[in-house]
C-alpha cells in the first residue's frame, strides 16, 4: 500500500497495547459502541491462537501515535462457508483523508488471502460489523459492496428490578462455575451454538483464551445447569473493568448463554438466567447486558426480553464476496 507522507504503517506488536488502546479510548468517544478496552486486554487479543501479527495486522502511526489499525482473522474450520473477519479503525482527527478506504483495501486484500491459504474450497467472505448507529462506515461498506447480513442487538437490564421466578425440573442441579466441568462446559457450547449463524468451531486452545481463561472470565457469577456429570445448560459471565472505569457504572456482562438439545424447551436457561442476575446483584453490580442475534433459532431474543432485558443497540454485520 502507498500511504500518504507522514504515515508510518507496520505490523502490530505486543509493545503497541498502550498507544492502541488510546486509539480505541478515541474512537469510543467518537463512535459510541459501548466498547471500552484495558491494555492488558488489547494484550490478550494479540495473543490469540493463529493469529499472525506480522502478516495479518497493521498499525498506522504519525506524530508518534498510532492513528489507525487493521486486523484480519482467518477461521479455524468451516461449516458451508468461510468467513473471515476483518477489524479496524482510524482515529477520528484522521477521517474523512482517505486513510480509512486504504485500510479496508489492505483488509479486503489480507481476508483474500488468508481464504485462500486456509478454506479454499468453499466460499470466502469478508466480514466487517459495526454499530448501526455508525453512518461513515456504512457509508464506506456501501462503497465496496459489503451487504448486510445479519443484525444484533446489545440489550440491558438494571439490576435494581426484581428477578422473575423460575425453576429447575427436578434431579437438575444449578451450580457455580468450577473448573472441573470445564471440559463439560465445552461440548455443551459447541453443541448448543452449532445451530447459530457463522458458528465455526474453534481449537480447545482458542475457546478457552476466549472464554473461561480470559482475564475478564467470572466464574463465580456464572452457573452450570447438572444433569449427573453432563452440562445441559450455562450462562458464562464477564467483566470488563475498562468500561466501569469510564461509564462508572459496574457491569456484568453475560458473553454466553446455551442449552443442549436435549434439555431445550425445559426453562433451563431461564433458571440459570434469573440465578446469575440475582446473584450479581447480590456481588455489586448494577447492570447486566448481553449480546444476541435478531434472528437466533432458539427464541433467546424473547427470553431476554421476558427476564427484563431491553435493547439499546444494534449491531450490523457486512460481508462482502471474495474472488
Amino acid at each position: 500500500m502507498n500511504w500518504p507522507d507522514g504515515i508510518a504503517a507496520r505490523p502490530l506488536t505486543l509493545d503497541d497495547v498502550e498507544a492502541w488502546a488510546e486509539l480505541h479510548a478515541a474512537k469510543e468517544r467518537a463512535d459510541q459502541e459501548g466498547e471500552n478496552f484495558e491494555a492488558e486486554d488489547l494484550a490478550e487479543e494479540l495473543r490469540l491462537p493463529g493469529l499472525d501479527l506480522a502478516r495479518d495486522s497493521i498499525a498506522l502511526w504519525a506524530d508518534g501515535r498510532m492513528i489507525g489499525y487493521g486486523i484480519a482473522h482467518a477461521r479455524e474450520s468451516v461449516v458451508d462457508v468461510d468467513r473471515v473477519r476483518a477489524e479496524g479503525t482510524v482515529h477520528p482527527q484522521w477521517r474523512r483523508r482517505g486513510l480509512g478506504t486504504q485500510l479496508m483495501r489492505w483488509l479486503i486484500g489480507r481476508t483474500g488471502e488468508l481464504h485462500l491459504a486456509t478454506h479454499p474450497d468453499v466460499p470466502g467472505y469478508t466480514t466487517v460489523g459495526a454499530v448501526s448507529t455508525n453512518v461513515g462506515a456504512a457509508a464506506m461498506m456501501r462503497d465496496f459492496g459489503f451487504e448486510p447480513v445479519r443484525y444484533f442487538f446489545d440489550m440491558r437490564r438494571p439490576l435494581d428490578q426484581p428477578v422473575p421466578a423460575a425453576q429447575l425440573p427436578q434431579a437438575l442441579r444449578l451450580k457455580p462455575f468450577d473448573t472441573a466441568y470445564e471440559d463439560a462446559l465445552r461440548e455443551a457450547h459447541f453443541e448448543a451454538f452449532s445451530d447459530h449463524w457463522g458458528w465455526t468451531p474453534p481449537s480447545v486452545e482458542t475457546w478457552r483464551s476466549r472464554n473461561v481463561g480470559s482475564r475478564a472470565f467470572r466464574g463465580l457469577q456464572s452457573y452450570v445447569v447438572m444433569d449427573g456429570d453432563t452440562v445441559a445448560a450455562y450462562v458464562n459471565c464477564y467483566e470488563y473493568e475498562a468500561d466501569t472505569e469510564v461509564t462508572g457504572v459496574r457491569q456484568l456482562y453475560i458473553g454466553q448463554v446455551g442449552t443442549r438439545r436435549a434439555y431445550r424447551g425445559r426453562g433451563l436457561a431461564r433458571a440459570a438466567l434469573a440465578k446469575v442476575l440475582a446473584k450479581g446483584a447480590e456481588a455489586g453490580y448494577q447492570q447486566a447486558a448481553l449480546g444476541v442475534d435478531a434472528e437466533n433459532p432458539t427464541g433467546a431474543l424473547g427470553l431476554y426480553e421476558k427476564l427484563g432485558f431491553s435493547t439499546y443497540q444494534k449491531y450490523v454485520n457486512y460481508q462482502l464476496a471474495l474472488a
